[in-house]
């Protein structure tokens, strides 16, 4: 069964964004980047609530841009084409390899699941993570950690009222002091 992970940037003191909406703290360092491209090659297909959607739609046709180093010249050729499927109640219409998600996170991520397909189903936004994990849809949680305090804004973590005990996999830090933390959801077997 595909694996259904969540993974995205994140401060010291959980937040995908500060208060006022910035995420600059974000900006990756050529280590980082480099391992997002990597990251990206295990995706299947990606899930994006409308923000982050629109974030990345620069990516579309950055291509274009004659600026680009190699490595974002890369990381265009990977995403351009992976499917994606967007979450949004106000968008109409999607651009690139998107389709609007016809369904709820749940219904999509089993529709998912039962196609043939290779490749990790993909979270990128705090909103609908929270909507997956309140399901117990995610099975992994990879967070990048960055070595500041932004106070508040929108948490990397959903919260809910119920406990989700974790196993860690895997902890990287790179040259930029920025540390990856890749979290299994532990499965504890039902009780007799």
């Amino acid at each position: 069964m595909r694996r259904v992970t969540y993974s995205m940037s994140v401060s010291l003191d959980g937040y995908i964004v500060g208060p006022d909406g910035d995420f600059d703290w974000t900006a990756p360092g050529d280590d980082v980047f480099r391992f997002w491209i990597d990251e990206i090659r295990e995706v299947g297909v990606h899930l994006l609530g409308r923000r982050l959607y629109e974030t990345m739609l620069y990516w579309e046709t950055a291509d274009q841009d004659p600026s680009l180093d190699d490595s974002m010249r890369e990381w265009t050729a990977l995403w351009k084409p992976l499917p994606k499927v967007v979450f949004s109640t106000t968008l109409s219409a999607v651009q690139g390899n998107a389709r609007l998600a016809s369904g709820s996170p749940a219904e999509e991520i089993e529709r998912l699941r039962a196609e043939p397909g290779e490749g990790d189903i993909a979270i990128g936004g705090a909103v609908l993570a929270a909507e997956a994990a309140a399901s117990g849809l995610i099975d992994e949680y990879r967070a990048v950690v960055y070595p500041v305090l932004v106070g508040g804004g929108i948490p990397f973590f959903p919260r809910h009222e119920r406990r989700v005990d974790l196993e860690l996999v895997e902890t990287r830090t790179f040259n930029s002091r920025v540390v990856y933390l890749r979290h299994r959801v532990a499965h504890r077997p039902a009780r007799p």
